[in-house]
């Protein structure tokens, strides 16, 4: 949809902070259905954005958009094990991706830290599971940091 011309500046907006919009893709299941259906769609919405952010000359390295789904607590059944983490019921833990630093004092100060954070809200750190990683086709730049 072109518009031939843009609201005048009034009140917090002015024109002259418009600018184009970095690509976004939305997938669901209306009825809340979990799929992997859903999940494929949305990865091929994400393939069909041309420019999801900031890119750089590296154009294997992305701006690190990813998918958004549900907990998916048959997986985590299985993996948590594994890994010595006791797994409660579905519905009753959340979940989190966290990137550490590879220096292991630095790790320890910040798996610490965030425990302290956890116990102070009242929550506890179930356990942390090292995630597999194919670093085999990113960017250099990515690697690099």
């Amino acid at each position: 949809m072109k518009y031939a011309h843009r609201p005048k500046k009034q009140g917090l907006y002015d024109p002259a902070f418009e600018h184009d919009a970095c690509g976004v893709g939305f997938v669901c299941d209306a009825t809340g259905r979990v799929s992997n259906e859903t999940v494929i769609k949305g990865l091929e919405v994400l393939n069909r954005l041309s420019h999801r952010g900031a890119t750089g000359a590296d154009p294997k390295t992305g701006d690190g958009a990813g998918v958004l789904i549900q907990i998916p607590h048959e997986f985590f059944a299985k993996v948590c094990p594994q890994a010595g983490i006791e797994l409660p019921a579905q519905g009753s833990y959340g979940t989190g991706l966290i990137f550490l630093p590879t220096n292991n004092k630095e790790r320890k100060f910040c798996k610490d830290t965030l425990s302290d954070i956890a116990k102070k809200e009242g929550q506890e750190i179930l356990g942390w599971r090292r995630v597999p990683v194919d670093d085999s086709d990113i960017g250099i730049s990515a690697k690099n940091t």
